[in-house]
């Protein structure tokens, strides 16, 4: 009998956990026009620290603050074989990125501190920069 009430429970537990897996399915897939064309938070060290713009062109426009975040001279984007790489006027790749998920991109540094770009603006906390740029750790530190 406890069988028979355990099987209909184990089956919606299992179809959960496969949607909730289908709902990130991105990751290691390259970006497309589509995806890419808008704003996205630069973060490092887990804080928030300004805006990239992309455009389904593959136009790129860096915002100020970004510091030694990203290098200087990034005006396009084009996708990878696993995300996305951000490149000056001449070509020239500047900064990779790996997709790790659907709005989550990473570029790992020699010096050990990653880059991360998320879709959207950061969300407004009490304590946020006059920029708006969320100054805190994000969920996934």
């Amino acid at each position: 009998m406890k069988l028979k009430h355990t099987l209909p429970l184990a089956a919606a537990f299992f179809a959960l956990a496969r949607a909730a897996f289908a709902a990130d399915n991105e990751a290691g897939v390259p970006l497309s026009p589509a995806e890419a064309a808008g704003g996205w938070t630069v973060e490092t060290s887990g804080h928030a620290i300004c805006m990239v713009t992309l455009t389904a062109s593959h136009g790129a426009n860096v915002g100020n603050g970004c510091g030694d975040a990203l290098p200087s001279g990034i005006t396009s984007w084009a996708a990878t074989g696993d995300g996305m790489a951000l490149s000056g006027a001449d070509g020239q790749v500047l900064a990779s990125f790996s997709r790790w998920s659907n709005s989550l991109f990473v570029s790992h540094r020699s010096g050990g501190v990653d880059v991360q770009l998320m879709r959207g603006r950061p969300h407004p906390t009490p304590g946020s920069s006059a920029a708006g740029l969320n100054p805190g750790p994000r969920p996934y530190d």
